[in-house]
């Protein structure tokens, strides 16, 4: 129902093995008739919404994926740590009250980024 009403899919607690029938909807097999995509979801002929989407969600801190999958998918880490997430809301609380030292501190961030990219560049 949601491949063909354009509706988002999400299932829930992933493994490491994804099941074949996702398979021609993970790798976006479809089949161009005219206008219209069609694609061959569990032996049946479905005519593809433009505005659907698949969701995968996992509970594994790193899964393996076969590489066709990894390819077609992009992988989201929502692991928040409490330092982290720390930093985050002290970062919001700085550029709300001081938005010249959040400035700083992001060109500060580019900068290091900058030299740790030419310090790689000049070892190599």
């Amino acid at each position: 129902m949601a491949i063909e009403n354009g509706f988002s899919a999400l299932i829930e607690n992933m493994g490491e093995s994804i099941d074949a029938i996702l398979m021609p909807v993970i790798a976006r097999s479809f089949i161009k008739k005219g206008k219209s995509k069609i694609l061959k979801f569990a032996g049946k002929d479905l005519s593809l919404h433009p505005n659907f989407k698949l969701f995968l969600q996992t509970k594994l801190s790193n899964p393996h994926y076969p590489p066709e999958v990894q390819a077609e998918a992009t992988l989201i880490n929502f692991t928040v740590t409490e330092d982290g997430l720390g930093d985050q809301l002290l970062y919001l609380i700085v550029k709300r009250e001081r938005p010249d030292l959040a400035a700083s501190k992001l060109e500060l961030i580019t900068q290091q980024n900058d030299f740790k990219i030419k310090l790689k560049e000049l070892e190599d």
